[in-house]
């Protein structure tokens, strides 16, 4: 299916002026009672650019957003773009060592900032423009035909990785990574769809999709925050919906909505689970309740479209694996020595296509551990193909512990224990000891009203996976902490620990 906006651009502010001149009158933006047309989004966005440039903004300067997903963060990262300037969105959930070497790595010229959010970190020596001062700053003439020109291989775009294992690591992407997002949407798109978006911002589901907003007129509908299951239901009814995406968890939620008729949501197409597997059981039943199929998709921040699974594919595989590769993207697995490995064998992933970063901002060593010269990113994830092409995660190479010299994955066994009926979510990690190297300990929160015991879900995971699999300690938690990217906080989990 061909986009609605025709044409290939060389840069992202020519395919903002195309969608303002087909799409003005669509809505691009829903933000509570507030709305954006396409061209009432980008005209501020032109205004604000010019507004940027007074500031002494120049292209290639790099701008920190610090603002909660919100339409005016969307009107921000268009101005920047638009400038020729490099987008630097900041989750506003980091902290303030996080926020200083984001600010350290990049030395952004200046930052927009939502100052009621007290987010600290920042130097005092950073220019700043305030989220109550964005409307006067939006307020000029714009640019218009005064925009300078650049490169397609210019710097657009910076997006920080969640700095769990180290300071904050910024993957950057140029205007064509933004315009290859447009050709990898697949299933994921259609013409003019209403999307529920309830990922920050600062995330590369959405920095990373500019490009492929304006080629297919796609209306956002941003998520009530904090997120509530009656919130969530009341946008797929009122807003129309399209194409939503979730966690296992929220979508569990929804499916077990009291009130909820699917003749009420009858323009959803498509559910995307996010960040955990859905156990098959929750795919037939929100298939089931919402009348429409679930997809899964396996992205990163340093490459934000990699595979998925396609809609009808049975809730197994769904369960099991992350699909298949995108268009135009290659995988492959290595062992430690960099030689691929059999079918059916667990390998480091690497990948290589038109979505994968350019580099880390201000990193070039690091860079150079990840990205070979031909374009090959090395990820920290490990995984295994089978005979049809379908990629299962197994884990991170930092998350693999060795039990009496038998490597465990956690994740394998933390969606095996997820099916467990008494668990609602889990974490495992590796516990060092004497004897045999390591045990696995899982933390687990207990669905609600039931009780769990380790002898229990060592029994369930021994009759599902090798002996040695099975948790050797079961840590009962209230809820498992995350990082500002929303994933499982495996590092706090372990600092908590006591031999």
């Amino acid at each position: 299916m061909q986009p609605p906006l025709p044409g290939r651009f060389e840069l992202v502010g020519d395919a903002q002026d195309a969608a303002r001149e087909r799409f003005g009158d669509h809505e691009a933006y829903v933000e509570g009672e507030r709305r954006l047309t396409f061209d009432q989004w980008l005209r501020a966005a032109d205004g604000l650019a010019a507004g940027l440039a007074e500031r002494g903004v120049r292209p290639g300067d790099v701008v920190a957003i610090m603002l909660p997903s919100s339409i005016d963060y969307a009107i921000a990262y268009a101005a920047i773009t638009r400038l020729g300037a490099v987008a630097s969105g900041l989750n506003t959930r980091l902290g303030p060592r996080e926020v200083a070497a984001i600010f350290q790595r990049s030395s952004p010229a200046l930052a927009i900032v939502d100052e009621s959010l007290g987010m600290t970190g920042r130097p005092d020596e950073v220019p700043v423009l305030t989220r109550a001062d964005m409307p006067s700053a939006c307020a000029g003439d714009g640019l218009g035909a005064r925009r300078q020109r650049g490169n397609s291989t210019d710097p657009t775009v910076i997006i920080w990785t969640s700095g769990t294992t180290g300071v904050p690591k910024g993957a950057w992407f140029d205007h064509r990574n933004l315009e290859a997002a447009v050709h990898t949407a697949g299933v994921m798109t259609e013409p003019f769809d209403r999307r529920l978006v309830t990922t920050p911002f600062a995330h590369a589901g959405y920095m990373a999709k500019q490009w492929e907003q304006l080629a297919w007129g796609t209306t956002l509908v941003i998520g009530v925050l904090p997120w509530t299951v009656d919130s969530m239901v009341a946008q797929l009814k009122q807003e129309r919906i399209n194409v939503a995406g979730a966690v296992p968890t929220q979508w569990a939620k929804v499916a077990s909505y009291p009130d909820l008729d699917r003749r009420e949501v009858a323009n959803l197409r498509l559910c995307i689970s996010a960040t955990a597997p859905m156990p098959p059981d929750l795919v037939e039943r929100l298939t089931g309740r919402l009348g429409c199929p679930v997809v899964v998709r396996y992205a990163m921040t340093e490459s934000p479209s990699i595979s998925g699974t396609d809609p009808g594919d049975p809730p197994h595989l769904l369960y099991r694996t992350v699909g298949r590769p995108q268009a135009g993207v290659e995988l492959r697995l290595t062992d430690t020595a960099g030689e691929p490995v059999p079918t059916g064998s667990v390998g480091r992933i690497s990948l290589r296509g038109p979505c994968v970063m350019r580099g880390y901002w201000g990193a070039p060593e690091l860079t150079a551990e990840v990205l070979t010269p031909d374009g090959w990113l090395h990820s920290g994830d490990l995984g295994r193909l089978d005979d049809d092409g379908h990629l299962t995660i197994v884990g991170r190479t930092g998350d693999m512990y060795i039990r009496g010299g038998y490597n465990v994955y956690p994740l394998e066994v933390e969606n095996v224990l997820a099916e467990h009926p008494s668990v609602d979510q889990v974490a495992v990690i590796g516990l060092p000891t004497a004897v045999i190297g390591e045990i696995g300990v899982a933390f687990v929160v207990a669905a609600p009203g039931a009780t769990i015991t380790l002898e229990e879900l060592r029994i369930w995971c021994k009759a599902r996976l090798a002996d040695y699999k099975a948790p050797d300690r079961l840590e009962l938690v209230d809820h498992l902490p995350v990082t500002a990217m929303m994933k499982v906080d495996k590092a706090a989990l372990r600092a908590g620990l006591s031999p």
